[in-house]
């Protein structure tokens, strides 16, 4: 199978949720897939609907030391459609710095595939490109919807980090700021569970009812599992365009209440503090794109556009240029890795800061989960609003952050925390 050439066939799809369902059901029997999900948002440009890579016919795992040259190598072997994920710890390959917190999720720090099935789902079409996609089709096409699983509620999450404990260290981040150790640093806290037993698929269903963001997935690599509602992209190429989307900025949705909810989401545009962590990232991710693009072509497109989705308003803007000429993939990823939003300015010194206060490793979190297409496109997200689950272990674990600048409120922060894992823990049925 893998020494054959796929074919690629286009079919009529009648019933696009039900289909989409059928293909998560269907993509369980492999233990290495990408599920990638727009859930039917239109923030320019857009992106396939829904993709799904399964199988591998070659793939590249790496660790510390030399990854993205391994990783570009394996690219210029075969330009081939490949999905996987860059760990934020590839940092440490970046610049001069280290990760020694604990990593109980277990995935790499870089893992890509070449797919054995590609399946491009939107509303009326289905493009699956494989050995026998008609077989496929009809299989999909056959198959009776899955029943719903119970998925026993997860109640005893923990969390790494106390309120007080918190809030001094939000003080001390200050203090770093005050001195002019740095702008702006984005800090992170794990919420935990051991010894738990989840359906990623059932959970990832249920994610998406009560979160469905446009850049959600659900990625499997053997025994570990992520479950992601991200709603921002971190870098996509289109030919010689590169484009950048980093969101800084949250305010909680009203529902059922439209005036307070514009109220809500009239704050944050016109907020001082969302406004200031915003514009730093963007100076972080121009400066980030200049060193890729050609002279005076880097461009912000938009700026302070405030996105509503079902649990928050978000502050997001775009950031563009043209790329110089044959610049590569690893070239593009060492200038802009890891993503300004869920770093802070200037980079290295803050993330020398992340690694002294936060106590557990980042590793796929706020990372990043996409593809390269043949021709050289690609498209990541930034993975946050996501679960990471270890099926050996029955670790289960989530991060949620916040930008802090000096003007932050470490109380606020905090509740900006729990506001962004109350979705997650909704989905997992928490009673804490």
């Amino acid at each position: 199978m893998k020494h054959t050439t796929p074919t690629r066939c286009s079919f009529t799809v009648s019933d696009f949720p039900e289909m989409k369902m059928k293909v998560l059901n269907w993509t369980q029997q492999f233990s290495t897939f990408c599920f990638l999900d727009n859930h039917q948002y239109h923030i320019a440009p857009t992106s396939m609907e829904c993709l799904l890579a399964a199988g591998e016919r070659r793939s590249i795992k790496t660790g510390a030391g030399n990854a993205m040259q391994q990783l570009q190598d394996f690219r210029d072997e075969k330009k081939s459609w490949l999905f996987g994920h860059l760990s934020y710890d590839l940092k440490n390959e970046m610049e001069e710095l280290h990760s020694s917190h604990p990593d109980r999720t277990g995935f790499p720090d870089l893992f890509f595939f070449e797919p054995e099935v590609i399946i491009r789902l939107s509303e009326q079409e289905m493009i699956i490109e494989a050995d026998d996609p008609g077989n496929i089709f009809d299989t999909l096409t056959n198959a009776g919807l899955p029943g719903v699983s119970i998925q026993p509620a997860v109640n005893n999450i923990e969390q790494r980090i106390s309120r007080e404990e918190y809030i001094s260290i939000i003080s001390k981040l200050r203090e770093h700021i005050l001195r002019g150790d740095c702008y702006e640093i984005n800090f992170c806290q794990e919420f935990y569970a051991e010894n738990i037993y989840i359906d990623p698929v059932e959970v990832y269903k249920k994610l998406s009812a009560v979160s469905p963001n446009p850049f959600s997935a659900l990625y499997r690599l053997n025994d570990n599992w992520l479950i992601c509602a991200s709603p921002e992209r971190f870098l996509k190429r289109k030919g010689s365009k590169i484009l950048s989307q980093p969101m800084k900025g949250t305010a909680k949705r009203i529902p059922g209440d439209s005036y307070n909810d514009e109220q809500s989401r009239e704050d944050l545009l016109h907020s001082a503090k969302d406004r200031s962590e915003n514009v730093m990232v963007v100076d972080l991710v121009r400066n980030d794109l200049a060193k890729i693009c050609e002279e005076g072509t880097v461009k912000t497109e938009e700026l302070f556009a405030v996105y509503s989705f079902p649990q928050v308003h978000q502050m997001i803007s775009t950031i563009s240029g043209e790329l110089k000429k044959d610049i590569s993939f690893s070239e593009i990823i060492r200038a802009t890795f890891p993503m300004g939003s869920m770093t802070g300015a200037p980079k290295k010194r803050v993330m020398e800061l992340i690694e002294q206060y936060e106590q557990t490793k980042r590793g796929i979190f706020s990372g990043a989960v996409g593809y390269l297409s043949p021709d050289d496109d690609f498209d990541f997200n930034v993975v946050i609003r996501s679960i990471m689950y270890n099926a050996d272990s029955e670790y289960l674990s989530f991060q949620t952050g916040s930008g802090i600048t000096f003007y932050s409120d470490p109380e606020k922060e905090w509740e900006e925390c729990l506001l962004k894992a109350e979705a997650i823990k909704k989905v997992l049925g928490s009673s804490g």
